[in-house]
């Protein structure tokens, strides 16, 4: 509607100098003036909106946190590799409770018995507790549509009618649900034709994962239609899809998913090497995707510290990907990065860009976090 105005209030000419104009400011460098650099790092305040924290003691991760000038969402996912859930909410609680000006978290819960009556108002009961308890937010994870099988031995989509009394209830508790369906587009391909190494080994080490491996499990395809379908099923539902949806690969995908869900945002985590891919080979459309985006994406590490992984180890990865993950941003630098094996250049965004992108939008997704 918006471009149909502009050509009828617009002579032809001035519409031209217009557009003209648009797109050289988009494909135009910062200068010093208007972006960030690495000497700004520890000063500019900054929100990881995606990562995992599990340990009963955090001192050392507070630590870095405050140096680095990060604040954090930690998220509470029901994956076997992580602690059970009963564990995750009680570290995650703590820490909203203790240093809750640095940390907030997102809830989950259990589809054990999803099928059975009572498990929707039981589950809300549930979640109810944990928002009262200072959680912003609600994860829906992968295992509905790639694992989750019914009583019938059927797997379910997340789409299926079963599921509908839970989002409905999280739409009318103004709930944002934290969305991740489906897995990266390379999963569905041979490792052969992946586009980053980490998706490479990680499915060439775990053949279970690798959808390529199992073509009697729904497609990708199949994926993101049961979650689009979803979405249009409940409009009011105040949704952020995590790791770019699952449509890293295609930034003209993920314009086209916003663009058809103008209320729903998305987290970068964990997919920014798919970014850095796509900008190896088209650097400026993929800096015009993040400023014509600017008020819907978050940044986010997705890192979590392992089982058998010491605190100084946790703090030294994070901080190391945190500072890379901003030169890429902030810089117009060569840098090599683990996920490609040639270097890539960075995408030196305005830096009202990166305030949006590392700070702003999260504190507007999440306005009752960090207080």
């Amino acid at each position: 509607m918006r471009s149909t105005l502009s050509s009828f209030l617009f002579p032809a000419r001035r519409c031209a100098a217009v557009a003209a104009m648009t797109a050289a400011l988009i494909a135009a460098p910062c200068s010093a003036a208007d972006g960030y650099t690495m000497g700004d790092f520890e000063t500019v305040p900054k929100i990881d909106a995606h990562l995992h924290l599990h340990g009963a003691s955090q001192h050392a991760w507070l630590a870095l946190a405050r140096k680095d000038n990060f604040r954090a969402l930690t998220i509470n996912v029901d994956y076997p590799d992580f602690p059970a859930l009963d564990q995750q909410r009680k570290v995650a609680s703590a820490l909203g409770h203790k240093h809750g000006q640095q940390v907030a978290w997102v809830a989950t819960f259990s589809t054990d018995g999803f099928d059975r009556d009572g498990w929707t108002a039981a589950t809300l009961k549930d979640l109810d507790g944990a928002i009262a308890d200072g959680a912003v937010g609600v994860k829906v994870w992968k295992n509905i549509g790639m694992s989750l099988r019914d009583s019938q031995g059927k797997l379910v989509m997340i789409d299926d009618a079963r599921f509908s009394p839970l989002f409905d209830g999280l739409a009318h508790r103004g709930v944002m649900v934290l969305g991740h369906q489906g897995e990266p587009h390379n999963c569905w391909l041979p490792v052969a034709q992946m586009t980053v190494n980490n998706d490479r080994e990680y499915f060439k080490n775990h053949p279970a994962y690798h959808m390529y491996l199992h073509p009697d499990m729904p497609g990708y395809e199949q994926q993101m239609a049961a979650r689009d379908r979803m979405l249009v099923r409940h409009p009011t539902l105040r949704f952020t899809g995590v790791h770019l949806a699952s449509l890293e690969y295609d930034i003209e995908r993920i314009g086209r998913f916003l663009d058809a869900h103008p209320g729903a945002r998305l987290d970068i985590a964990a997919r920014i090497g798919q970014l850095q891919y796509q900008s190896q080979r088209d650097r400026e459309r993929v800096r015009a995707f993040f400023i014509k985006y600017q008020d819907r994406l978050m940044y986010g590490s997705d890192l979590a510290q392992s089982a058998d992984q010491s605190d100084a180890s946790f703090v030294a990865d994070m901080d190391t990907v945190w500072r890379r993950d901003w030169r890429y941003f902030v810089t117009g630098d060569s840098l090599t990065v683990p996920e490609l094996d040639r270097p890539v250049r960075g995408l030196s965004l305005p830096r009202q860009v990166i305030d949006k992108l590392y700070r702003i939008n999260a504190e507007q997704a999440y306005p009752t976090a960090w207080h």
